[in-house]
């Protein structure tokens, strides 16, 4: 039971964590897909030394056999980053992170076409729910075109996002953390040809605050907090995850409005609570009458 506790504590905090990303983005002036990169690097780095030291080795063999799937869901995090940190550039961030959060009603909708599963009377109400919470917060943005094209990004992450979560349901032999820091490499290995195509490398560029705030991005936010996710992860069931994981969303609205001043409508606060709340619904389990 200690040990159920001090997981829910970890997953808690890592969720915190994740709410807190986007105003240290906002510091870090390099392109995003640079910026992508930079974190998968920072992130694979401490990931690769934690893994060293507890001793916990590769397992080579399960990794060949699931290379192809753990390769492009690298790519698909990689990508995903890349429309998060776009959305943070063009909209406010709980607008971005409440239209990135569409991302489970996605793998909701698509799980059936893939895998065979039974979409459920409640399942495709949710669905209904979240998908009027999204048409609240995209019909209320008062930005105009570029809190369009914030929510376009935001959208676009969602969708990559789910095909991260897809392509995780179909790897089995590679669990954890060891997946994780295969994906992280899989990432650097795409990211490095697209940011010389692209942007090119401005790390020189950067100033003491943009260079800080990198480094909390890139150890903090993803190496630290992927660490304490997958070691609570293991001890906690499907529902108590699925709870927590909304402390994310929350935190990155609270930011929004309170760190840095950015305007939410009632409308669109009723949208988020929409997408959060069905979406939190279809994942919960029905409790059968004895």
């Amino acid at each position: 039971m200690k040990r159920e506790g001090l997981s829910r504590v970890f997953m808690a905090a890592a969720m915190f964590i994740f709410g807190t990303l986007a105003p240290f983005v906002r510091n870090i002036n390099v392109s995003s897909g640079e910026l992508a990169l930079y974190r998968a690097i920072l992130a694979s780095l401490l990931v690769g030394g934690f893994l060293v030291v507890t001793r916990q080795k590769l397992p080579i063999k399960s990794i060949k056999k699931e290379i192809t799937l753990l390769f492009i869901s690298g790519i698909a995090m990689g990508v995903n980053w890349i429309f998060l940190f776009e959305a943070y550039n063009y909209t406010t961030v709980s607008v971005a992170t409440l239209s990135y959060y569409f991302a489970p009603v996605i793998v909701m909708v698509v799980c059936p076409l893939l895998f065979k599963e039974k979409l459920s009377a409640k399942q495709i109400f949710c669905f209904a729910m979240s998908t009027v919470g999204l048409v609240l917060i995209t019909g209320f943005t008062g930005g105009g075109k570029k809190d369009l094209l914030g929510i376009a990004f935001g959208l676009a992450a969602a969708m990559f996002y789910a095909v991260v979560m897809l392509l995780n349901k179909c790897i089995k032999g590679v669990t954890g953390l060891h997946r994780t820091f295969v994906q992280f490499l899989a990432a650097i290995v795409t990211l490095i040809p697209y940011v010389i195509c692209t942007s090119g490398f401005n790390l020189g560029g950067l100033n003491k605050i943009g260079v800080m705030s990198l480094l909390v991005v890139g150890l903090v936010h993803t190496g630290i907090t992927y660490c304490m996710y997958f070691s609570a992860l293991k001890d906690l069931s499907g529902q108590k995850v699925a709870i927590l994981s909304y402390i994310d969303p929350l935190v990155a609205v609270l930011v929004s409005v309170t760190v840095l001043s950015e305007s939410i409508t009632p409308l669109q606060i009723v949208g988020g609570l929409l997408i959060l709340g069905f979406t939190l619904i279809s994942e919960l389990p029905v409790k059968k009458k004895s």
